[in-house]
C-alpha cells in the first residue's frame, strides 16, 4: 500500500526539477536542465502508474499532510485524496506533460530562453498535481490559481512580441472572472459548512439541500444551486467554456508545447475534473445540471462553426479543443460524469497528438501556420501525417480509435437526460458530430494533400522532424488508438466507484449498461447509429470540397455572406468585450480622471486652495502697504469703531 510519502513524490518531483532550470539553469546548461526537469516528470509519471495499481487494489487515501493555518475553529489543511477519479487524472497529466516535455527538446532546440520553458512547464505540472490531488477546496484553490499563473508565463514566454503579451493579459484578466466566482463558492461552502474539506462537505450537503440564502432581500435562492453555480463560473474560465472562452484561441501565441500541455490534458480539462468532483453537489442542483448543459451545448457547436473558418492550423485545433471540452461539459450536465471523464482522458491522447503534430508541421515551414501555404506535405513528413491521421479520425468519432467510444457515450447519455436542456444540448452534439469531422480533415486534406502550395525554398528544405519530435507523436498515438476499448472498465464498469455519485433520478450510465454487450457490439451498434453516418458525410465533404472542388468553398463563404463573416469573426465576442469591458475601463478611467483628478483633486483641492491662498494675499497687500500714515489711519479708524462699540453698550 502507498504511503503519503509516496504521494508526495509525484507533485514534489516535478517541483524539483522546476527550482533547479529555473533558479540554476546557467549554471547546469541547456542539456542539464531538460535532463533534470524530464528526470523529475519521469519520476511522477512512474510513481502515479504505481498509485493507480495500488488504487486498483482498493487501497485509496484521504488525509491531511500537514495544516497551514488555523483561524479561529476553522482550520486550513494540505492533504491528498487518492482515489480512482484522481489516479487516472495523475497519470494522463504525468504522461502528456513528459511527452511534452520530451518533445520540447526539439521544437525549442533554438530558443534562447530554453532552461526558462523548462522550469515553466514542470511547474505548471506540479501545480496541476496539486489540483488533482487535493482533498480540500483550499489546496483545491492554491492549484487552481497556480495552474492560471504559469499558463500567464507560459503564454506570454515570447514576451517581445506585442500579441503574446496581450493573449497573456487575456487569459488572465478572463480567468479571474471565473476565479471570482470560483472563490465566491468556496466562501459560502465555508461560511455554511464550516469547513473546506471535500468529505465532511458532501456528508453535510444533503442535509442543507432545501436550504435558502438571500443574494437580494426578499428574493431566496437555493443554496447548493448557488454555490454550484458559482463553481462552475470558476470551470467557464478554466475550461474555457461560453461566454468565458475568449481567451484559449488567443493563447495559441505560445509555443506549441504548451498548447499541447495546456489545451489537451490538464489546465482547460482542470475544470471539468472539479465538477466530477463535486458531482455529490451537483447532483443535489437541478438548476445548475441544466444551467452547465445548455452552455455546454452552446461551446460544443458554435465553437466547432468557428473552426470550419479558421486557416491557422493551431487556431484550428485550439477551437476544436473548445468544441470537445463542451462535449465534457454537456456530459458533466446530464449526470454522466464517467462518460465525461472518459471522453477527457481520450481527448487528452488525441488531442495532444494534434497539437504536438501542428507543432512539427510548423517546424518544417519553418514557423508558417497558414494551411493556405502548405499542401502535399505527407510525402515529406510521413511519421507526421501518420500521427495527424490518427488524432483526426479519433476526433472525428470513427470506430475502432478512442473518440468514438467517448463521444458516442456521451451523445447516448445526453439522449436519454431528462434534465431541463437536454434536449437542446443533444441537437447540438449531435450536429456537431458532423463539423467536427469536417474541419478536421479540411485541416488534414489542406495541409497534407493536393499540390504544394508553399513555395520552392520552402520545398526544399522540407523534412521530417527529429526524433525527439516524432517519438512523442508515436507513443501519444497509441493510446489514441486503443484507450477507447478500456470504455466496459470505465463508463459501464463502475471503475470510479464512490469517488463520482449520480442521483437516482439521473442513473442514465446505469441504464446503458443494461444495454452494453462488449466492445464490438458497442462498435457494430456504433456504425448504425447516426453520429457515425454524421462523421462519414463531414469526412466526404471536406474531402470533396479541398481535394475535388478545391474552388467551391470559397464560393460558399461568399454566398453565406454577413453569416460566414459572423461565425470567420468568432460572433463579435472580442470586440463586443473589448467595447463593453476594455472601452469601459478606459471610459471610466477617463472620467475619474478628468471629473476626480483634474477637477476635484488638481482643480478644487490642489488649485483652488492656492487660488484662495493668493487672493487673501492680495487682500493683506492692500493693507501691508509699508506706509506709516495709513497704519496710523487704520489704527484711528480701529479705535473709534472701538469707542462707538463701548458707548452704544
Amino acid at each position: 500500500m502507498a504511503t503519503p510519502a509516496i504521494y508526495l513524490i509525484v507533485p514534489l518531483a516535478p517541483l524539483a526539477g522546476a527550482i533547479v532550470a529555473g533558479l540554476f539553469g546557467r549554471t547546469v546548461g541547456r542539456a542539464n536542465a531538460h535532463r533534470i526537469t524530464i528526470l523529475g516528470v519521469l519520476i511522477a509519471f512512474l510513481t502515479s502508474c504505481y498509485v493507480f495499481a495500488d488504487v486498483l487494489e482498493g487501497n485509496a487515501f484521504h488525509g491531511s499532510i500537514y495544516t497551514w493555518m488555523t483561524s479561529g475553529d476553522f482550520k486550513f489543511e494540505i492533504g491528498f485524496l487518492i482515489d480512482r477519479l484522481s489516479a487516472l487524472m495523475m497519470v494522463v497529466v504525468t504522461f502528456v506533460s513528459l511527452m511534452v516535455h520530451i518533445y520540447t527538446i526539439g521544437y525549442m532546440a533554438e530558443d534562447p530562453g530554453y532552461q526558462r520553458f523548462f522550469s515553466y512547464i514542470s511547474l505548471f505540472t506540479f501545480s496541476m498535481l496539486m489540483l488533482v490531488m487535493s482533498n480540500n477546496f483550499l489546496q483545491l484553490f492554491f492549484g487552481w490559481e497556480a495552474v492560471g499563473v504559469v499558463s500567464y508565463l507560459l503564454i506570454g514566454f515570447w514576451y517581445t512580441r506585442p500579441s503574446a503579451v496581450y493573449a497573456n493579459l487575456k487569459a488572465f484578466l478572463v480567468n479571474r472572472v471565473g476565479d471570482f466566482g470560483f472563490i465566491l463558492g468556496i466562501g459560502l461552502v465555508l461560511a455554511e459548512f464550516g469547513t473546506l474539506d471535500y468529505s465532511s462537505v458532501f456528508v453535510l450537503a444533503p442535509a442543507r439541500a432545501s436550504s435558502v440564502i438571500q443574494l437580494f432581500p426578499g428574493v431566496d435562492w437555493m443554496l447548493l444551486t448557488v454555490i454550484c453555480i458559482c463553481l462552475f463560473i470558476g470551470a467557464m474560465g478554466k475550461s474555457a467554456q461560453f461566454p468565458l472562452h475568449v481567451w484559449l484561441p488567443d493563447s495559441m501565441e505560445g509555443p506549441t508545447p504548451i498548447s499541447a500541455l495546456i489545451h489537451a490534458a490538464t489546465m482547460v480539462t482542470a475544470g471539468i475534473f472539479m465538477v466530477a468532483r463535486m458531482s455529490p453537489l451537483y447532483e443535489l442542483s437541478t438548476t445548475a445540471l441544466s444551467v452547465i448543459l445548455v452552455l455546454g451545448g452552446i461551446t460544443a457547436l458554435f465553437m466547432g462553426l468557428v473552426a470550419m473558418t479558421q486557416f491557422d492550423i493551431k487556431r484550428v485545433v485550439a477551437y476544436s479543443t473548445l468544441s470537445q471540452l463542451g462535449y465534457m461539459t454537456v456530459a458533466l450536465g446530464a449526470s454522466a460524469y464517467s462518460a465525461a471523464m472518459f471522453h477527457l482522458m481520450t481527448h487528452a491522447f488525441f488531442k495532444a497528438v494534434l497539437f504536438l503534430a501542428a507543432g512539427s508541421v510548423i517546424i518544417a515551414m519553418h514557423h508558417e501556420q497558414d494551411m493556405r501555404r502548405m499542401g502535399g506535405l505527407r510525402k515529406y513528413m510521413p511519421i507526421t501525417y501518420f500521427s495527424v491521421l490518427v488524432g483526426a479520425i479519433a476526433s472525428a468519432g470513427i470506430p475502432p480509435l478512442a473518440g468514438f467510444f467517448s463521444k458516442d457515450a456521451i451523445i447516448e447519455a445526453v439522449k436519454m437526460s431528462d434534465t431541463p436542456g437536454a434536449a437542446f444540448a443533444y441537437f447540438c452534439v449531435t450536429a456537431c458530430v458532423f463539423v467536427t469531422a469536417f474541419y478536421t480533415f479540411r485541416m488534414v486534406f489542406m495541409a497534407f494533400h493536393g499540390e504544394p502550395r508553399m513555395g520552392t525554398a520552402a520545398r526544399a528544405h522540407l523534412r521530417e522532424s527529429p526524433v525527439v519530435v516524432t517519438l512523442p507523436l508515436l507513443l501519444l498515438s497509441v493510446p489514441s488508438i486503443g484507450a477507447g476499448w478500456l470504455i466496459g472498465q470505465a463508463v459501464y464498469g463502475d471503475y470510479f466507484g464512490p469517488a463520482i455519485i449520480v442521483g437516482p433520478g439521473h442513473a442514465w450510465i446505469e441504464a446503458m449498461t443494461e444495454e452494453y454487450h462488449g466492445v464490438w457490439s458497442y462498435m457494430a451498434h456504433g456504425v448504425s447509429a447516426l453520429p457515425f453516418w454524421l462523421a462519414v458525410a463531414g469526412i466526404a465533404t471536406a474531402w470533396y470540397l479541398y481535394l475535388v472542388r478545391p474552388e467551391l468553398p470559397r464560393r460558399i463563404a461568399s454566398g453565406f455572406g454577413p453569416l460566414y463573416a459572423l461565425v470567420e469573426r468568432k460572433y463579435g465576442f472580442d470586440e463586443l468585450y473589448s467595447w463593453l469591458f476594455a472601452s469601459g475601463a478606459r471610459l471610466l478611467g477617463t472620467g475619474l480622471w478628468k471629473a476626480g483628478d483634474q477637477a476635484v483633486i488638481d482643480g478644487l483641492i490642489v488649485n483652488g486652495a492656492a487660488r484662495a491662498v493668493g487672493w487673501f494675499s492680495k487682500v493683506m497687500r492692500l493693507v501691508q502697504s509699508g506706509m506709516i500714515y495709513r497704519y496710523a489711519s487704520a489704527m484711528l479708524i480701529g479705535v473709534v469703531l472701538l469707542i462707538y462699540w463701548f458707548l452704544k453698550r
